[in-house]
């Protein structure tokens, strides 16, 4: 193995270089994982025909067995042997097979429901399969690239402002080519525009952090260590709170995610032309988010990073609680009534976006103190474990949503002429029930050693 040297040492110029390059490996992922959260039970539902519930047991099944392989995947990653380290080979060998997966995901098949049914939770299981097989030994990188916690929370930062940025781009492609939720031929175009856009990413970002991902920490191979470290997971409290932390926000996340291009245009009166663009505060929001929350923790501390988010991620998802609908007889920008109404959904969205930002970057900021904590340092273990929970809470979460849709009384193709009952459960979904899982996690994480990790990534 090469000479190891810690990038926090390296010129700033190499150190850009790191984390540009490291920032592309989230971006193709993040988009791909952007457009299925936003659109995917749109897609089921509104071009492919299946009932709510059905699509919901699409999304569960495919998250389950999603979550089955993160332990696998990480543990042959960690096992991996080759002169490029354990996790480079893995992000070259699956790119383009995912990048053709993803793009499957948008595609139609003939045939009955239940055909269909089948067949999209086989194209499922297929592209999360390989989106473990890329996601998850690139998120271990973060990890073991560099010892300095101050380099890993900008390593984690580049990682969702790369995300974000492309996500911000599938929002704009959705705008563009998803005029007509119904269109089938459209998510089509779509799935193939992000496929190609997948697989570029990741090759570049292989490419530019391979110099520092050769010779960077690696996990042991000591014989039993994936048994003893199963066995020491309930006693690592620090990964405990970070797992809890994690799973609590990314439900909320995904829940909110689910019900948005429901919400606006059946709840809210948004013409649906419209749905897609207003997405782009969110993202845009987030973005900044990223830099803010990365700049408070820097100078106060992730935890105060962390609550200072949350709650103004709270906040949004109270307002969107008794946020008054648009009205229909009246062009959106119109002065009465519907521009304080607009008005007052932006500044929700930007609330949530800012907020939600906090999801992204601290559980993965806070993660290497949790992998520091075990002597044999195996990252691929520990972030399988994180995405493992992860997956399978919100396997059940859209599970959930899906269901509370058919029992709500909600119909796709009925359009905005939905039931009381149905607007009364999309409001929940984007607020009450969102902010108690936010209000959860930060009971999770009120005992994390916040003097003791502000002291590590001060000034």
């Amino acid at each position: 193995m090469a000479s190891y040297q810690d990038p926090s040492s390296l010129p700033p110029a190499r150190q850009r270089r790191l984390l540009i390059a490291y920032g592309f490996g989230d971006a193709g992922t993040g988009m791909a994982a952007s457009l299925i959260g936003f659109y995917l039970f749109i897609f089921y539902t509104a071009a492919a025909g299946l009932p709510p519930w059905m699509a919901g047991l699409v999304l569960m099944l495919a998250r389950l067995w999603d979550a089955l392989n993160d332990p696998i995947v990480g543990w042959l990653s960690d096992k991996t042997q080759s002169r490029w380290g354990p996790r480079l080979p893995w992000l070259v060998g699956c790119a383009a097979p995912l990048g053709l997966a993803m793009a499957l995901m948008w595609w139609i098949p003939p045939g009955s429901l239940w055909v269909k049914f089948f067949v999209f939770v086989a194209i499922s299981v297929l592209a999360n399969s390989l989106y473990t097989c890329v996601n998850l030994p690139y998120s271990a990188l973060a990890a073991e690239l560099t010892t300095s916690v101050s380099l890993r929370t900008r390593l984690n930062t580049a990682r969702f402002t790369g995300s974000i940025i492309a996500a911000l781009i599938g929002i704009v492609l959705g705008g563009l080519l998803l005029r007509d939720h119904d269109n089938p031929s459209s998510y089509w175009t779509l799935g193939l525009i992000s496929g190609v856009l997948i697989t570029l990413c990741t090759l570049l970002c292989a490419w530019g952090i391979a110099p520092q991902a050769r010779a960077c920490q690696r996990p042991t191979s000591e014989r039993g260590t994936t048994r003893r470290l199963l066995g020491r997971v309930r006693s690592n409290g620090r990964f405990l709170q970070v797992l809890g932390l994690y799973l609590l926000l990314w439900c909320a996340l995904q829940i909110m995610q689910t019900s948005a291009l429901i919400f606006l245009p059946v709840v809210m009166r948004v013409p649906e032309g419209w749905s897609n663009w207003i997405l782009l505060p969110f993202q845009v929001s987030t973005l900044v988010g990223l830099q803010l929350w990365t700049r408070v923790a820097h100078r106060q501390g992730r935890i105060r990073a962390l609550h200072l988010g949350t709650w103004l991620w709270i906040g949004g998802c109270l307002l969107a609680m008794v946020l008054i609908p648009l009205d229909p007889a009246h062009a959106p920008m119109a002065w009465s009534p519907n521009l304080p109404r607009l008005a007052s959904l932006v500044g929700a969205i930007l609330l949530v976006g800012l907020g939600a930002s906090t999801a992204y970057l601290i559980p993965w900021a806070l993660l290497p103190d949790a992998i520091d904590a075990d002597p044999e340092k195996p990252a691929g273990l520990y972030s399988a474990w994180m995405v493992l929970t992860q997956k399978i809470c919100i396997s059940f979460a859209l599970f959930f949503f899906g269901n509370l849709m058919s029992l709500s009384g909600y119909v796709a193709n009925h359009g905005i002429h939905q039931p009381s009952t149905a607007l009364v459960a999309i409001r929940l979904c984007m607020g009450l029930i969102p902010a108690v899982l936010v209000v959860l996690a930060l009971v999770v994480i009120r005992r994390w050693p916040e003097r003791a990790e502000h002291s590590v990534v001060g000034p």
